[in-house]
């Protein structure tokens, strides 16, 4: 079964992979019309989607222009055994796909993720992805182009010290795509459920409290697939999903964080401090 799954993923067709892009959000959003979290109120679920589908095809266009430096760069690696995997090749295999999967989402998700919400300039991009006022399955893909890249970036250092082979990269990468439409989706689990799964995987209501328009809990939640990262960096929350407000709060403005041309803009804007902002506003008051 190990070498049928390593079979499948070392020869995956593009347009398998389209399917589970595409089939993943349309199951997601049919689910949410069944079990949401919230029901958001005068909001225009297609108008919202088609932004969100605008960036997901920069995404996927970002990603197709650059898929061939990771699989020559991973094509090197297993010539020269050079990587966390390759070094491994003499361990039981599910071992190594396992650990390579958790290392994987490690270095390509939840390091740049933090570092997206640490350094400024990241931030400005990234930013993007936050400004979503009503996260649902189609937020997965919610990046600016510039974000892309820096995403793309991080997946290939991961590819370079794992060793990964190409099966890996699309096993990882499929996960990864799946996992994020599900931990986006604007669906609550119940609690025992969501608590048993969260201490493998990255589920709605934790990855929710991370869409939050505030911080601390905007700064926490940072896992894509597995939960573990969180919970060993200390940047595990939880939080009462009922009452969480989604956006940012320095660009709360549907004019702001709902139009394309904007949010493409976004990043070349002049840098916005919510503390700044709330001092004019008491000043201003007084």
């Amino acid at each position: 079964m190990m070498q049928t799954l390593i079979d499948y993923f070392s020869t995956m067709p593009s347009f398998h992979r389209s399917i589970l892009l595409v089939g993943g959000i349309l199951f997601f959003w049919i689910i949410e019309g069944f079990q949401p979290l919230f029901r958001f109120k005068g909001h225009n679920k297609w108008k919202h989607a088609l932004t969100n589908i605008f960036f997901t095809l920069t995404t996927a266009v970002v990603n197709l222009s650059l898929a061939f430096v990771m699989v020559k760069l991973s094509d090197w690696t297993v010539v020269h055994h050079f990587g966390y995997m390759q070094w491994m090749s003499e361990f039981p295999l599910p071992i190594v796909l396992i650990t390579g999967l958790a290392l994987m989402d490690l270095i390509s998700a939840y390091s740049i993720h933090y570092l997206n919400h640490k350094v400024k300039w990241f931030w400005l991009f990234h930013l993007i992805h936050h400004t979503d006022t009503h996260v649902d399955t189609t937020t997965a893909n919610r990046h600016h182009p510039g974000e892309s890249f820096l995403r793309l970036f991080a997946t290939t250092i991961g590819v370079f010290l794992m060793g990964a082979p190409i099966w890996m990269i699309f096993l990882y990468q499929s996960l990864s795509v799946i996992l994020s439409q599900f931990n986006h989706a604007n669906i609550v689990l119940p609690k025992k459920v969501d608590k048993i799964l969260s201490w493998v995987i990255v589920t709605p209501n934790m990855h929710h409290v991370h869409h939050h328009f505030q911080q601390p809990l905007t700064d926490t939640n940072y896992g894509n697939i597995f939960s573990i990262w969180d919970r060993i960096f200390g940047t595990y929350a939880e939080a009462d999903n009922s009452k969480l407000v989604y956006g940012v709060d320095t660009h709360m403005e549907p004019m702001e964080n709902s139009r394309v041309a904007n949010l493409l803009k976004i990043p070349f804007q002049e840098y916005r401090d919510i503390k700044e902002i709330n001092k004019k506003e008491e000043v201003s008051n007084t």
